[in-house]
């Protein structure tokens, strides 16, 4: 009985191992397959950027949970800001979680934009923001929008340019300043792993959690 307790303790080892190895290897492809894929459509410089109606912001909350301010959302308004006093852009869906009423990305940021000059009349909001995925794709299915420049930080622009291009969208992203390796280990490090979900998401055919009516972007 001991020698087929080890046999079979072994055999868990041996396929435990071979799926870690094997996902581990499937995370290296995901981070390698969406960067290299999006490589010419996000930047950083005004310039190279085309112009379109539209950028959508990812939604961030303004504070962190111990009240310090996010970075992530600070730099991300500023990012906006420029894009919009460029020329690049002339209207904005913002995007982001309202799940709960006591929480309200997308409100956050629109006070936040009005309150460095952006008109109110060119902003719109998608409180059903919940992921990236959404995002991207209720821009086309609810706002109607087909090409678009995406606002968020450059390690999140990528995974969210990767999967518009992917659901036909000509989707380019401005890269926002990013915090320091220190104050966003922990969201690089989740940033890496929810690039394989994006791979996992497209086999599964997910879809946005909620779409409903159209909205027009006048």
């Amino acid at each position: 009985m001991k020698a087929k307790a080890k046999n079979i303790i072994k055999k868990i080892f041996l396929y435990g191992t071979i799926i870690c190895v094997l996902s581990l290897l499937f995370t290296v492809f995901a981070n390698s397959k969406i960067e290299n894929s999006t490589e010419e459509f996000v930047t950083n410089q005004l310039e190279k950027l085309p112009k379109t109606k539209v950028a959508v912001v990812l939604g961030t909350a303004p504070n962190l949970v111990n009240g310090y301010q996010n970075y992530y959302f600070t730099y991300r308004i500023e990012a906006a800001t420029k894009l919009y006093q460029s020329g690049k852009v002339t209207h904005f869906i913002l995007s982001g979680d309202h799940g709960r009423k006591s929480y309200n990305e997308p409100e956050a940021m629109k006070q936040a934009l009005i309150k460095n000059g952006v008109p109110e009349n060119v902003i719109y909001l998608d409180y059903a923001g919940f992921r990236t995925l959404d995002s991207m794709i209720r821009a086309k299915e609810i706002f109607g929008q087909n090409e678009f420049i995406v606002v968020s930080q450059e390690f999140h622009n990528q995974r969210a340019v990767y999967i518009a291009r992917q659901n036909g969208i000509n989707a380019f992203g401005y890269n926002a300043k990013d915090v320091n390796k220190h104050t966003g280990l922990k969201t690089n490090i989740r940033e890496y792993f929810a690039r394989t979900k994006v791979f996992i998401d497209s086999f599964f055919g997910i879809q946005p959690k909620f779409l409903g009516e159209k909205i027009e972007i006048i």
